[in-house]
């Protein structure tokens, strides 16, 4: 029996981990308990240990069980490859495809559809105290393998649904790591729910129905420099009742519902992220969620160019605002928009889009920030790839397209809004809300 706190998968003696990756890291879980049962040994007593996982393919069909504090599984590689690509190209082509799944150190989720933790590959939970601590994920792929139909008239691969979820933290947990993993076609990528200082940073989270999910509630944790991508239904990056959370320096693509959803949140940021969404609603602060900073974001809202996913939305109209806010003492400030779409597509028909929308709430400050709006005809590829590249980098002469910056409803008043729309673009009770438009050409 190994004695040392540093296993390897493909050395343990129980189980394959390519039949079978859970039940082995499942056996090396019980090893540790077994090893480090005192609490206190020389002010020590339980280290808790690595497991490794080499590069290669690990069939998942039991749930890992992580109960113990102070464990780091890792890999060495991420090996996200876009699993949406290959399953729209042709079958026919598939043959010269260089390579047509995910890789790296890759566990493949082979559960069977689940309810809330019941399809998740790693099931975090412990009950009694303290709470689990510093427990860490890092750089290794999880892949749900298949979406599955859903009755909505898409391709099954285009559903985002499966039943299956990478990593389910279901107790309070401290100072928690996800770092440099590769989640991909998995409904859930990463729920924790009661986190105290997490870290979830350097990650590549894409192609899953939602990504990064902070559930119940949480103070003082980040979501830092990652790369992320959700489905038409699901979170891209979502919190509720959490305060002190830093979302910043995060590339969000496009598809998610929103890019960044608060709920409840208080006292937390949104900077310094690259937004990119085919649909309004990208950021939403709701259920009071005040005394926020949102400062220094690039928001880009343009239209869906490849051809599968052409139709699908979020099912929200251009009057919701890119920005929308139902909470008070809110900032925002510093923001570039571009709103590059076809006029013939708003909704409702007619329609002025907003950009930034006070829906509830007193004391929110909008301040310094441009809006570029452009008016467009809408185009489409079957190339995935090709179609977004090129309409990121298009920027030849289009007409103007008019727009709202900031509209203040009759429930939110009290509110301050600077430069960050000229008089006719600023829709606000002025006896109700401080406006200093910003100065128009020519005016």
């Amino acid at each position: 029996m190994p004695s040392s706190n540093r296993y390897d998968v493909t050395d343990w003696p129980v189980g394959n981990p390519a039949k079978d990756v859970g039940e082995v890291i499942n056996s090396i879980i019980a090893d540790i308990k077994a090893r480090q049962s005192a609490a206190d040994v020389d002010n020590g007593g339980k280290p808790g240990a690595v497991i490794y996982l080499p590069p290669g393919d690990y069939h998942l069909r039991t749930q890992v069980l992580v109960d113990v504090s102070f464990l780091r599984i890792e890999g060495s590689g991420h090996g996200f490859t876009s699993s949406s690509i290959r399953f729209n190209v042709p079958p026919q082509e598939w043959p010269d495809l260089h390579e047509l799944w995910p890789g790296g150190s890759r566990i493949i989720n082979d559960l069977p559809a689940g309810e809330g933790s019941g399809g998740a590959a790693f099931l975090v939970e412990r009950s009694g105290s303290p709470r689990i601590s510093s427990v860490e994920f890092a750089s290794f792929c999880i892949d749900g393998l298949h979406f599955t139909a859903d009755g909505s008239g898409l391709p099954a691969e285009n559903t985002y649904v499966n039943g299956k979820t990478g990593i389910h933290v279901a107790s309070a947990n401290d100072s928690f790591r996800v770092v440099d993993m590769g989640f991909v076609y998995l409904e859930n990528a990463l729920t924790i729910h009661k986190a105290d200082a997490l870290s979830v940073h350097h990650n590549f989270i894409a192609e899953c129905g939602s990504c990064i999910e902070l559930r119940g509630w949480g103070q003082a944790s980040k979501i830092t420099d990652n790369l992320v991508g959700a489905g038409p239904r699901g979170h891209s990056i979502y919190a509720e009742n959490h305060g002190g959370l830093l979302v910043t320096a995060n590339n969000v693509f496009p598809r998610g519902s929103s890019c960044v959803r608060f709920h409840g949140v208080t006292r937390s940021s949104i900077t310094n992220n690259r937004l990119h969404s085919f649909y309004p609603g990208m950021v939403l602060l709701e259920a009071n969620s005040s005394e926020n900073l949102v400062a220094t974001n690039h928001f880009l809202r343009d239209h869906e160019p490849w051809t599968p996913f052409q139709g699908v939305d979020n099912g929200l109209d251009d009057l919701t605002g890119l920005v929308s806010i139902i909470g008070s003492g809110n900032t925002v400030t510093a923001n570039h928009f571009s709103l590059v779409i076809d006029s013939g597509t708003i909704r409702p028909a007619g329609a002025v889009p907003v950009i930034i929308r006070l829906q509830e709430g007193t004391g929110n400050y909008v301040s310094s920030n441009h809006t570029v709006a452009k008016d467009v005809d809408a185009t489409g590829s079957d190339s995935c790839f090709e179609a977004q590249v090129d309409a990121l980098l298009a920027t030849e002469a289009a007409a103007g397209l008019t727009v709202t910056t900031v509209q203040v409803d009759a429930a939110s008043a009290g509110n301050t809004i600077l430069d960050s729309g000229t008089e006719s673009q600023v829709a606000a009770d002025r006896a109700a809300n401080a406006v200093r438009a910003t100065p128009a050409v020519g005016f």
